[in-house]
């Protein structure tokens, strides 16, 4: 894993919990083309976004917010 995945993941676990890898790798590879592991810090952004709409549909759209404004900070 990159250190920018390192990041999102520990910093989406409090979110998702165990699915958080898998989550994310999804989202990753779906949006952005590109796998987790390789996410650079030039896609987090984009990642970010990704992440607020897709969580939002298995959580609290303000939760999903409050992750993807922590995703975009890295």
């Amino acid at each position: 894993m990159s250190e920018v995945s390192d990041k999102i993941i520990n910093v989406s676990k409090t979110y998702l919990g165990p699915a958080t890898e898998s989550f994310l790798s999804r989202q990753c590879t779906a949006h952005l083309k590109v796998e987790l592991a390789s996410l650079t810090a030039a896609q987090v952004k984009t990642l970010a976004e990704r992440v607020e709409k897709s969580a939002a549909l298995i959580m609290d759209a303000a939760k999903a917010a409050e992750l993807a404004k922590k995703i975009a900070a890295i």
